[in-house]
């Protein structure tokens, strides 16, 4: 089934590519690795950026967080058609982050583990007004532990894009719930039977 489901007539190709070459592992799990997660098409990418700098145009943003690593090239474009700086929180501390760091802890449904992210606090100001990009939107908690990040530094979010939203899991109504604004470019209603249909 494939119902009408973004904005953009640009949104068509993201649509596309998750129908054509997403893999449904379960009714709760979908694998985009052939355009997302581990191979990227750049143009799909791009055409994401734009379509979040549109719908963010008028929340005057001027910095993108984001989380390694299937954040990132969306965030990147976003932040090129913004033409503003892109930030990704670390999952994994490296021995060049030193100082002090904004952590928030994570839990990922899909990987079954729990992270504690970091940002280095020179990156993130009280006068910041921060996009939150993030690949996928499930149950929340990835966009929620940047939005932490976020206010630990004393700055704002303007607003949280995703790319790919499971609108039958609970993400989206916390996110809503506390107040924050979400723009999502694919708003997936069911995986059942192995059959991806939109809202």
């Amino acid at each position: 089934m494939y119902l009408e489901c973004t904005r953009g007539v640009k949104m068509e190709k993201l649509k596309e590519k998750i129908i054509q070459e997403g893999t449904v592992l379960s009714e709760n799990v979908l694998k985009v690795d052939r355009f997302l997660n581990h191979q990227i098409d750049p143009n799909l990418m791009l055409a994401i950026g734009e379509e979040f700098a549109e719908r963010f145009k008028e929340f005057n943003i001027n910095k993108i967080l984001t989380l390694e690593s299937s954040g990132i090239a969306p965030a990147v474009m976003t932040g090129l058609q913004m033409k503003v700086p892109v930030i990704f929180a670390r999952k994994r501390k490296s021995l060049t982050m030193v100082g002090n760091l904004l952590t928030a802890k994570v839990f990922s449904f899909t990987k079954q583990e729990e992270n504690e992210i970091s940002v280095a606090d020179k990156f993130l100001a009280k006068e910041d007004n921060v996009l939150i990009i993030d690949d996928f939107l499930a149950n929340g908690q990835a966009a929620l532990a940047l939005a932490n990040i976020v206010e630990q530094a004393g700055a704002s979010v303007a607003g949280i894009g995703i790319v790919i939203e499971k609108s039958f899991q609970e993400g989206s109504k916390l996110l809503k719930e506390k107040g924050y604004h979400v723009e999502s470019l694919a708003r997936i209603q069911s995986m059942e039977n192995g059959v991806i249909s939109f809202l």
